[in-house]
């Protein structure tokens, strides 16, 4: 999917809040800036000359998107900070600067700022050449950290073996609540797992393989993050609960419309919102960041990646599940030892 980073502030924060790729592209970049309390900075004269633009270009930028690049590490400088700057820019240069020295107020711009403008800057040619960098780079960073794929990256949270695990037992007691209580044939399995998926991200299975590019072959559910495979697991556990009640009063399997009048009303009970909403969030932001999947019916859950995102997926704590199942084998095989 073709990203246009100067229209869109989502891709330009996931790309800013992702510490790998601002790693290497700050590599590729080779930015020299003015170095001022242990990180490099550039005062807008040196971006305006970077980017072959006047200063005026970069002081409408400043005033059109200041929210969003002091966000990102824009800052203007006053009073004591401002000295320490001067006297790190007289280092650099050898000498004063005129007009820095008879400033009250500097604006500095760090590395992700640096980054921030040249993901909104249409007038400039190194600009647009920077921002294919840019998305090249993030592309590449997060192949190299996933091992050449994003598939199955929800698979290298440590979250999700055991999500996994505990899933699969309430997966199990739900088809057998549908086989035990529903009288319909073996649809059934497919049709009311489709209902759960619906009410908590408003896809059926077969729209979500075709989001995910899926083949045939390919397990939803090996897919899903570990959120999103809690609250599966709490729709199929309390759901199955609901079926055996259900049938036990009345003394006999239930017909399909009377199904979907208990699943309705169980899908519609006020504690479930608060965790379909995060469930949403989680599903729609990971996968348009990590792989480049767009849920069209959850566009509003929609946000920016967080740090801690990034960290948990492509991480020194993430592992590949492979990895993963190993350890836990030679952890209940010391365990056995031990007996």
């Amino acid at each position: 999917m073709e990203k246009d980073l100067t229209s869109s502030q989502l891709d330009r924060q996931n790309i800013l809040n992702n510490p790998y790729a601002i790693a290497e592209i700050e590599k590729a970049a080779g930015i020299e800036g003015i170095v001022f309390e242990g990180r490099s900075v550039l005062l807008k004269e040196q971006v305006a000359d970077f980017f072959e633009v006047t200063p005026r270009t970069i002081d409408n930028y400043l005033e059109r998107f200041g929210d969003e690049l002091r966000h990102n590490g824009y800052e203007v400088l006053r009073g004591n900070r401002l000295k320490n700057m001067k006297v790190s820019l007289c280092d650099a240069v050898g000498g004063e600067i005129g007009f820095v020295t008879k400033t009250t107020a500097l604006g500095i711009f760090d590395f992700r700022s640096f980054l921030n403008l040249a993901m909104l800057l249409s007038e400039s040619k190194r600009a647009r050449l920077l921002r294919q960098a840019i998305l090249d780079i993030v592309i590449d960073t997060i192949n190299l950290r996933t091992g050449g794929g994003t598939r199955y990256i929800n698979q290298r949270d440590e979250d999700f073996l055991h999500a996994a695990y505990i899933e699969e037992g309430y997966r199990q007691q739900f088809t057998d609540a549908l086989r035990d209580c529903v009288a319909m044939g073996n649809f059934k399995y497919a049709l009311y797992t489709d209902k759960v998926y619906v009410s908590i991200f408003r896809e059926k299975a077969r729209e979500y393989r075709k989001v995910l590019r899926l083949e045939r072959k390919e397990s939803v559910r090996d897919t899903f993050y570990a959120e999103v495979l809690d609250i599966i697991a709490a729709y199929e556990c309390g759901f199955a609960d609901e079926l055996r009640t259900a049938r036990e009063e009345k003394g006999d399997k239930l017909e399909s419309g009377e199904v979907d009048l208990l699943f309705k009303a169980f899908e519609a009970k006020a504690h479930w919102r608060p965790l379909i909403e995060k469930a949403r969030m989680k599903m729609a932001s990971r996968d348009l960041a990590f792989r480049d999947a767009l849920h069209l019916q959850l566009q509003e859950y929609m946000a920016p990646l967080q740090r801690e995102d990034f960290e948990r997926f492509l991480g020194e704590r993430s592992k590949e599940l492979s990895v993963r199942l190993e350890e836990a084998r030679d952890v209940m095989k010391r365990l056995k030892d031990r007996e």
